[in-house]
């Protein structure tokens, strides 16, 4: 069959980045949950901020028939500075409650100065050590930061894997961390005309180690670029993907969600 968006739907997919708790789902959510279940999606992972009560409780409130969520949660390099014991208790708290698979998204990003450098080392890799002595894997968050968040992972010796999350950065950086047993995963960046450098790593990438999603509300793919992204355009990058794979979409759709499935011990 084919969906809204006249791709065929004839495969199950999953989301593994989407932050359906933030505002702009507030006035249709249960419709963009609706139309990402006819587009083919089953599972979705939301990352809680824990900084946010209002994340908390709608990220871990989410319901809808034949979609099956899942949630991590941590500090965003952004929100670095309200770093607080009190906070990482309320993520092992999380943990041992077994309501989160990962924590994350963490990392660092030195593209916007929300929360200072310094303030954003420190939260990342106090997050680490928790996510190793939880034995959990981690949701990076890496803008204009590779060299550094390779070297947190190394020094660390953080060894539980994760993934990448909307990767955006170069070879040398994507097969350090696969080397350190991470998956990559991209979003609809990877389709925008001046991203062709993306999707040459993209290629490159092992398929047992891809995942996609689409970090809603933010960076719809093509031809939606500009509109508030959800998790039915999702289908818009596995298609891109699955070409540059030499992959059928339905085949590609299956292995992204056995690696999904794989990471997070679904």
């Amino acid at each position: 069959m084919y969906g809204e968006f006249g791709i065929c739907t004839q495969f199950t997919l999953i989301d593994s980045h989407a932050h359906l708790d933030m505002e702009e789902f507030d006035a249709d959510r249960e419709d963009v949950l609706r139309r990402a279940f006819q587009a083919g999606i089953r599972a979705l992972l939301c990352p809680i901020d824990i900084s946010s009560e209002r994340s908390l409780t709608i990220t871990l409130g989410l319901a809808s028939e034949g979609l099956t969520f899942h949630a991590s949660a941590g500090l965003h390099p952004h929100q670095a500075k309200l770093l607080s014991p009190v906070l990482l208790a309320a993520v092992e708290r999380l943990a041992a409650e077994k309501k989160i698979r990962a924590i994350g998204e963490i990392g660092l990003d030195f593209y916007y100065d929300f929360s200072s450098p310094d303030e954003q080392r420190k939260a990342f890799r106090e997050q680490l050590a928790l996510a190793r002595g939880l034995a959990l894997p981690a949701i990076i968050h890496s803008r204009a930061a590779g060299p550094e968040i390779a070297q947190a992972v190394r020094e660390e010796g953080f060894s539980n894997g994760g993934v990448l999350h909307c990767f955006t950065e170069d070879w040398e950086f994507a097969k350090t961390m696969l080397d350190a047993g991470f998956f990559i995963s991209f979003s609809g960046i990877v389709t925008f005309p001046k991203a062709e450098n993306l999707r040459r790593i993209a290629a490159r990438i092992p398929l047992d180690r891809l995942l996609v999603e689409t970090d809603a509300p933010y960076l719809a793919p093509i031809p939606h670029r500009g509109r508030r992204n959800e998790p039915a355009f999702i289908v818009e990058t596995a298609a891109l993907l699955a070409g540059l794979t030499n992959m059928p979409l339905d085949q590609f759709a299956e292995t992204v969600t056995r690696n999904f499935n794989t990471l997070f011990k679904i």
